[in-house]
């Protein structure tokens, strides 16, 4: 994770931190719920509101975090691309070296079978 990323949490999780400490426990909600006092209703609505506010953008940070992640960035792209090409290349060379490799054991073997024979027909004639 880069600086950006990690100020980029920071400030979700102080927004949702923020969102959350002024709430107030269950049992005092639920006085304020049936409280008369109009303000009470609008400080839970508005608390409730800013939670879930922070709690979307955590979620769509967390979210972008994760595609960041899974998907490489332009110049890992190119590095890639670079490397692949450079194996490639070994690849093709080392494919051409195999083939001169085989084309002289090849040729050994003609050699290697015609002194036999050769051989042969000289301990035929013996």
């Amino acid at each position: 994770m880069d600086v950006k990323s990690d100020d980029d949490m920071i400030g979700c999780v102080m927004a949702l931190e923020a969102a959350l400490l002024p709430c107030l426990p269950a049992r005092e909600l639920q006085a304020i719920d049936r409280s008369p006092h109009p303000s009470h209703q609008i400080d839970v609505e508005r608390h409730a509101r800013d939670f879930m506010e922070a709690a979307k953008k955590l979620q769509l940070y967390f979210i972008t975090l994760q595609r960041t992640q899974d998907h490489p960035t332009k110049q890992q792209v190119l590095l890639l691309q670079k490397d692949i090409a450079m194996m490639e290349e070994e690849l093709k060379t080392k494919t051409d070296l195999i083939k001169k490799q085989e084309r002289l054991i090849q040729g050994w073997r003609k050699e290697l079978k015609d002194q036999l024979e050769k051989h042969n027909a000289e301990l035929e004639r013996v």
